[in-house]
Formats: C-alpha cells, structure tokens, sequence
C-alpha cells in the first residue's frame, strides 16, 4: 500500500530550506481587508532573516505597489516582512502603456484611480464615447452585484469594446465578509460575447513580472523549484502557481476556508479531494501562515 506523506504541515519553517524565494499573495493570507494576520507577517520576515531568502508580494490588488504598501503598513504589515511587490495593476498599466493612446472607460471605485496617475490616455464617463475599458471593480462593491452591470456591459460587449481587467478575483473577503471583484465582471463580460484579457493571477504576464523580481534582488538566476508559492485561492494563487510550475503552499483557512471543515482545524482529505477536483496540486497546506 502506497503511504502519501502528509499534507498538513506545522508552519513555514517545515518548508523554508528547500527554497531561496517566496512569491506570498496578500489577501487572505497577510490580511483579511480588515485585520492583518501578525503571525503570517512574522513568518515571511523570519524566513528573510533566517534563510537571507526573498519574498515578492504578488496580489491582484488593482493598484500600483506603492499604494498597496501603504495599506499594509497601515494596517500593521511591516516592510520587514518582504523585499517587494508586485500588482496586478503594474501589469495593467504596462499594457495599456503598449497598447497606445486609447480613450478609456474606467469600471471600478474611485479608488482605484491612482492606477492611470501619469499614463498618456484619455478617460471618459460616457459609455458611448470609449474605445476601451479598463475594469478595476465594481463601483460600489458594498452594495452592488455584477448583474447590476448586466445590462450596461451588454452594450459595450454588443460594440465590441475590449476590456482590460486588472484584477481577476471574483470574490474576496473583507472582515466576514465575501466581496466581488473585477473578475466577477470579467466573466460576465465574457459570457456577454465580450472580449476579455486578464492579467493578474492565475495569468502568466504576472508571474513573469514576479520571477523578474526575484531574480533581480537574489542576483542571480532563480529555478522555478528554488521558488515558493503561497496562497488562499484555488482559481487564482494554486492554479496560477501550478501553471508555472511551482510548489505551492495552499492557505486553507482563507477564501475557502469553509469547505475542509473547521477551519483552524482542516480535514487534509477534503483538501486532497479538491485538489483533485480540481486539476490542481499542493506541495503542503496550512490552516494559516504561521512560521
């Protein structure tokens, strides 16, 4: 009988020797849009300090590095516990960069507004003047659901608008709380006979991004198996890192923390289970990112 070595796993530290660079995601595993997790920041700067390894933030957040920084520190995240970051929105801005001078309309808070601060484009809030559309979020994701945008996305995708979605989560938790996300649109978008590109996680262009970074701050090259993944989403962080081919460390206790039981106490069958489920695979898991 063949004995699958366990998947739970106590901490990081059970992880650590076997890499040079972490690729960390943020929400769900750092905070929960309300609380930062202190234990999971302790662990990402013990793992600097101990190993001299890198940690690369890699979030979907629809904003440039800086501003995500400033949350974090804000919310008690200290910059000792990663080296850098990288967004969904500074792959965005890259390609709307690339794409050259378009007239824009902008779906998504208010916000989010600091994402297009010095870009060479034109912003419209007329539907019918837009050339292309860059999708951030909801506009008021308290209150809204994406089939209130069923109607209006309708006649952009009828035109053939191209959406630029930078932030490809569906769902996220804010407190106890699941929020939607630019990627909820985006689907939508797409199943209205919309044009779609999406660049954040589980897409490569930012894992390139990423990869660039680490090798930079590590000097050298850096081997997909020299590197770490961690994260909370089955759709985003797990099938994004198996796409590139690196072992991933799935956070249990976030975005799907109610399907493998209690969650600071996961059962690792209906983890393997869903793994399975889903085409995926997991070097180990933990309720939570502890050291």
């Amino acid at each position: 009988m063949t004995v699958s070595a366990p998947l739970l796993v106590e901490g990081l530290h059970a992880l650590a020797p076997s890499y040079k660079g972490i690729l960390c995601d943020v929400w769900g595993v750092l905070h929960n849009g309300v609380t930062a997790f202190d234990e999971a920041h302790k662990a990402l700067r013990t793992f600097r300090e101990q190993s001299g390894g890198k940690v690369v933030l890699i979030t979907n957040a629809p904003r440039p590095a800086q501003q995500v920084a400033e949350m974090l520190a804000e919310m008690g995240v200290p910059a000792e516990a990663y080296d850098e970051i990288v967004t969904s929105g500074d792959v965005t801005r890259d390609v709307l960069v690339d794409q050259g001078k378009k007239t824009l309309l902008h779906i998504g808070p208010h916000r989010d507004q600091p994402l297009y601060h010095g870009l060479d484009a034109t912003f419209t809030y007329n539907d019918e003047e837009a050339e292309a559309i860059s999708c951030t979020g909801l506009e008021d994701d308290e209150t809204e659901t994406p089939d209130d945008y069923r109607e209006r996305l309708q006649k952009l995708a009828d035109r053939k608008l191209p959406m630029i979605c930078a932030n490809p989560d569906i769902v996220v938790e804010r407190g106890d709380r699941l929020i939607w996300c630019a990627g909820a649109l985006a689907r939508l978008y797409e199943d209205l006979g919309g044009e779609v590109a999406i660049l954040g996680k589980p897409h490569a262009p930012i894992y390139k991004a990423a990869m660039t970074r680490l090798e930079k701050l590590a000097g050298a090259p850096m081997a997909r198996e020299e590197v770490l993944a961690i994260g909370d989403g089955l759709p985003t962080d797990i099938r994004g890192a198996v796409s590139q081919d690196l072992d991933v460390l799935f956070v249990t206790a976030g975005i799907h923390a109610s399907d493998f039981g209690p969650s600071d106490d996961p059962d690792e069958q209906l983890i393997r289970r869903r793994l399975t489920e889903e085409g995926l695979r997991a070097r180990a898991a933990l309720p939570r990112l502890t050291w």
